[in-house]
């Protein structure tokens, strides 16, 4: 029999329960042996639940249980659960995680500190909900040179971005109605700042470089400056405003950010709507793959933990190797970055004065909005974007367009 804890019993963690409930004969058959939850650490009461006699409220209890083969982070937050899973990795206990903010901030020293004990250390759910995306950069992408990750990572945000595409609505009113459908929270600042993609991005970067990226290096920008004007735009342009988190090598430099970008109707992420994420990967050799699905939300999500609850069964006292070294990896300032940028300014400019500025330039119209001008740079660095830009005191906003 093979033990494990729950950390948490809030969504995820009720959803662990409910997918090895459900699925508890094939994942037996997958690992060869009987999966078998022995506690719940929650600090709430569940009476009448059918896993109240399971439930504790000390991990203590948990860490000095022998028994217990294998912990399941969903906690959410970098302490306790940093606190937790470092004693449950020292105590030569495997760990399964989908804590973005842990893993973003520790994920490297805890993977040493697994390998250092013959466990595992496992955070497929941690980016992408149920989408495999840790496991394929780990595993089967290793022999490539990865050139590019660019990622729809957040469901909230993408989810805000679709139905102001589809209504025509304003920023706060899709929000107000994404908190009341249960797809923000309450406090969504993570979300609409950029915050969360931020993490995920920096996970998938320290990945495919092998090096510690952190996200406190990475350029962030949320969506609460995008308008039903800018979306308007856009239609007009035949593209799509998404919120994208992107990792690039150019040459020598690794640029990494996050920020709303206008894609066109080539992009591979342009049908990627609602709160689905998608997940674009070029390699040297492999060319372009993407990985597309849920990327939140209870089942999904502990769908992937409990896919990594199954690999640590199945690697008792071995380690998978993991390539991603406590070294830090320095990004290249974005300011060395090229992009088009889509900008509008109030109406007391006239094109003659813009083009003087950014050279050439593309004009956009959109119908209704008469009251301003809106154009598209040519490609520029960003540095050179920027000194354009503050020549004028009557921009009302400015989108990067993928190129």
């Amino acid at each position: 029999m093979i033990n494990i804890a729950v950390l948490g019993y809030g969504t995820v963690g009720s959803g662990v329960v409910e997918v090895i409930g459900t699925n508890q004969d094939s994942i037996n058959k997958k690992i060869e042996d009987e999966l078998n939850i022995k506690y719940i650490l929650d600090l709430r009461d569940f009476p009448g639940d059918p896993m109240e006699s399971r439930i504790v409220h000390d991990y203590s209890v948990i860490s000095s249980d022998d028994e217990v083969d294998i912990i399941v982070e969903v906690l959410g937050g970098v302490e306790p659960a940093y606190t937790f899973v470092k004693e449950a990795l020292s105590k030569g206990k495997s760990v399964a995680t989908s804590n973005k903010e842990l893993v973003a901030a520790h994920g490297a020293e805890l993977i040493a500190l697994a390998k250092q004990n013959k466990v595992n250390f496992l955070f497929e759910a941690s980016v992408g909900g149920g989408i495999p995306i840790i496991r394929p950069l780990n595993s089967s992408l290793t022999a490539e040179n990865i050139t590019e990750i660019t990622g729809i990572l957040n469901g909230t945000t993408n989810y805000i971005l679709t139905k102001m595409t589809e209504d025509g609505s304003d920023f706060e009113d899709v929000l107000r109605e994404a908190q009341e459908k249960g797809y923000a929270e309450r406090n969504p600042e993570a979300d609409v700042e950029g915050y969360d993609a931020c993490r995920k991005i920096a996970i998938l970067t320290s990945l495919a470089c092998g090096k510690q990226v952190d996200y406190q290096d990475i350029y962030t920008e949320g969506i609460t400056k995008i308008s039903a004007a800018d979306i308007r735009y856009a239609k007009a342009m035949k593209q799509s405003i998404k919120l994208l988190a992107t990792m690039k090598k150019v040459g020598q430099n690794l640029f990494c950010m996050v920020c709303p970008m206008l894609i066109g109707q080539n992009h591979p992420l342009i049908n990627v709507n609602d709160v689905f994420n998608g997940i674009f990967v070029h390699g040297n050799m492999l060319d372009d793959a993407m990985f597309y699905g849920r990327g939140a939300g209870k089942l999904p999500t502990a769908s992937a933990v409990v896919a990594d609850v199954i690999e640590a069964a199945r690697h008792r006292h071995v380690s998978i190797k993991t390539y991603w070294s406590t070294e830090k990896k320095e990004l290249t300032n974005i300011d060395e970055s090229i992009h088009k940028y889509f900008v509008r300014l109030k109406k007391n400019i006239d094109e003659t004065t813009v083009e003087t500025v950014f050279g050439r330039v593309e004009m956009v119209k959109a119908q209704g909005i008469s009251d301003e001008i809106a154009f598209v740079t040519p490609i520029m660095e960003e540095k050179d974007f920027k000194k354009a830009i503050a020549q004028f005191d009557s921009v009302l906003n400015y989108i990067r367009v993928a190129i």
